[in-house]
């Protein structure tokens, strides 16, 4: 049956039509324009007056002008040599792993990363490493990602403008000079966590050649509290390292351990080790009984999620579980208000120090471990402290380390010091390494605002961010798998 223009019971059937979008179909004015711009009527033809002899002599005179573009008389900077001979470990096609470490939250997790061709491609936890034991996070899994990310950071800018590598160094030695005359009375430094021995003594150096100059780091999750709550436990900064591999009863006290932390990865391999209730033949473990985790916290975690017993309370209950648990125990402390303990019933709490106690499971208590997270108040830390001490778990499931920052300074302190330096406009230059402060830093301390007077502002950064717009000067940072650094781990 034809379909061009006949009828079929007094319907007139047209040919099909496609059509690739709906303005193509709708037939607007505006996509026809478009359309006759990109692919213009009779395009394919030639123009008048021009035959293929004519044609020809064009693109000879093209292309030789093209390649007399390439000779410069003049040297390009620099100089591009390709290897004359293939390294020996390089072959194509074959891919190489090397070890690295990748900064997360100052702290190194060891990763084994495969590449091709010198290209990063794929990363894997590295199993020698303490912190990973061949195992990842995602964030170590989306590191390669970063690396290609089309959006990173390329080239200097200054005030949002591309600038040049000798404007940018003349800014800076005339920085310098300024602040060597006055021994760096303007100049301060903004960091995150540095555990770096590298950079700290790059720091050092850089302090000792401007001795009033001022060091402040900051990160929006941090230890402050937990810092605080070892301070008043020990008189002193420590740093916890849990065994959860030796702990047979953990409470974690809102601490979400398998999913956050520097040390989330190490932790939730020795946390899964325990939950086997035979040992493994290939490592000829003997059979021993599951660990048991109890939870308390205020929101869902992961960690809660793979709890045995959950406790959900109100941020305050938090507080109120540990003081009851510890007056159990016999130590000296405040109970906890009553609103505070609010759904925290007697019962739990008396089997929760059963089991901690071994009672219930007929053990020791110094296998035993009580976590507390970063959030939470430094008293509820101090009083996790005061637990595990009276379980005797010190030194079975709970080590204590030197910190392994290279400042130990409060944090959310060492930032309100930095702005009430800007406001008071002693801050001439300011150099801000990696993070986002302008965006992470409390709201009503207005860091973006406080930055704008200051004569000499610096960003260094793998991308462009709130904090690089409200600098003078960005510098693009290198990713750490095509940089060399150090780190140190979590323990």
């Amino acid at each position: 049956m034809e379909l061009d223009g006949t009828a079929v019971d007094g319907v007139e059937l047209r040919p099909a039509e496609f059509w690739r979008s709906l303005e193509e179909l709708d037939h607007s004015p505006d996509f026809e324009e478009a359309l006759q711009r990109e692919f213009p009527r009779f395009a394919d033809r030639w123009p008048e007056g021009l035959d293929r002899r004519r044609f020809l002599e064009l693109m000879a005179a093209s292309l030789a002008l093209a390649g007399l573009g390439g000779c410069e008389s003049r040297p390009a900077p620099g100089k591009l040599v390709p290897y004359l001979e293939t390294p020996e470990e390089l072959v194509q096609g074959r891919p190489l792993a090397f070890a690295t470490a990748m900064p997360l939250g100052g702290y190194a997790l060891g990763l084994l990363v495969e590449s091709h061709m010198g290209r990063p491609t794929k990363v894997e936890g590295n199993p020698d490493h303490p912190a990973s034991l061949g195992a990842t996070d995602v964030f170590a899994q989306a590191s390669v990602l970063s690396l290609y990310d089309p959006d990173r950071a390329e080239t200097l800018q200054r005030f949002g403008q591309i600038a040049t590598r000798e404007a940018f160094l003349d800014e800076v030695s005339t920085q310098r000079l300024i602040q060597r005359g006055r021994n760096g009375a303007g100049l301060r430094l903004l960091t995150e966590t540095v555990t770096s021995p590298t950079l700290a003594a790059q720091i050092d150096a850089l302090r000792e050649a401007f001795p009033e100059a001022g060091w402040h780091q900051y990160e929006p999750i941090h230890r402050d509290h937990a810092r605080a709550g070892a301070t008043a436990a020990f008189g002193r900064d420590v740093q916890t390292v849990y065994h959860l591999d030796r702990a047979d009863t953990i409470l974690a006290l809102d601490d979400d351990f398998l999913a956050t932390g520097p040390a989330h990865v190490r932790y939730a391999r020795d946390f899964a080790s325990r939950r086997r209730a035979l040992g493994t033949a290939e490592a000829a473990q003997p059979p021993r009984s599951m660990s048991r985790l109890y939870v308390v916290e205020p929101t869902v975690t992961l960690t809660g999620a793979a709890a045995d017993h959950r406790l959900p309370v109100r941020p305050p209950g938090v507080e109120a579980v540990a003081r009851l648990i510890a007056r159990r125990l016999g130590l000296e402390v405040d109970p906890p208000a009553d609103a505070d303990r609010d759904g925290v019933s007697d019962e739990w709490i008396d089997a929760v120090v059963s089991d901690l106690t071994g009672e219930l499971r007929g053990g020791d208590s110094s296998t035993s471990l009580v976590t507390a997270g970063f959030t939470q108040p430094a008293v509820v830390h101090a009083l996790a402290h005061a637990i595990n001490a009276a379980l005797g778990s010190v030194g079975t499931t709970v080590e204590y380390i030197e910190p392994v920052e290279a400042a130990r300074a409060l944090q959310t302190q060492s930032l309100e010091e930095l702005a009430e330096s800007l406001r008071e406009g002693e801050v001439e230059t300011l150099i801000i390494i990696g993070g986002n402060p302008v965006f992470t830093a409390p709201a009503g301390m207005d860091l973006g605002r406080l930055l704008q007077p200051v004569p000499f502002t610096l960003h260094l950064s793998e991308s462009v961010d709130e904090t690089s717009a409200a600098c003078r000067w960005h510098v693009p940072q290198a990713h750490f798998l095509e940089s060399w650094s150090d780190a140190r781990a979590f323990d």
